[in-house]
């Protein structure tokens, strides 16, 4: 037995856990803009389903009982085959759902994105011919004397009156 004081015993054992438990790569991966954001979708996503689930089932499932001849909940409806029970109302419920959602996604993230996308997107030229790189076999224009790929300093073409790029 050392003749240590039991704090600074305790205070050793902390300290070596702490080295070994190095968490700066995790703690930079888990800051990234992406996972971030990936959990904000998450929790969005989530609270979204929540509300449309509930317009499906507190609003527009007791009006499609209406013209059924009973106002009672849809989700609840069920055919009776042998000892089980096929519930078709709550599966009406849930594709409902899930086409609401998908109108939804389309209409609100899926087509601004892709109309964001095409406002931005590099247009390029058709009418330039293209050569292949060497290198790295992409097709880059053919007046390009670097490829835009590999960086790759592209050979003159034969009989070509250019000044070489410094």
């Amino acid at each position: 037995m050392t003749s240590t004081d039991p704090k600074d015993r305790i205070e050793q054992i902390v300290r070596r856990g702490s080295r070994r438990l190095d968490l700066t790569g995790f703690r930079s991966f888990i800051l990234r803009g992406n996972v971030v954001d990936l959990a904000i979708g998450i929790v969005i996503g989530t609270a979204f389903t929540a509300v449309v689930k509930s317009l499906v089932n507190d609003f527009i499932t007791p009006l499609v009982g209406v013209p059924l001849g009973k106002a009672t909940d849809f989700s609840t409806r069920y055919w009776k085959l042998g000892g089980s029970k096929f519930l078709y109302g709550d599966f009406a419920n849930s594709l409902l759902s899930l086409i609401l959602i998908g109108i939804v996604v389309y209409y609100f993230v899926v087509r601004p994105v892709n109309a964001l996308m095409d406002r931005f997107k590099t247009s390029t030229d058709d009418d330039v011919p293209n050569k292949t790189c060497p290198e790295c076999l992409s097709s880059i224009p053919e007046p390009a004397t670097r490829c835009a790929f590999c960086t790759v300093t592209l050979p003159e073409p034969a009989g070509s009156k250019r000044p070489h790029p410094a």
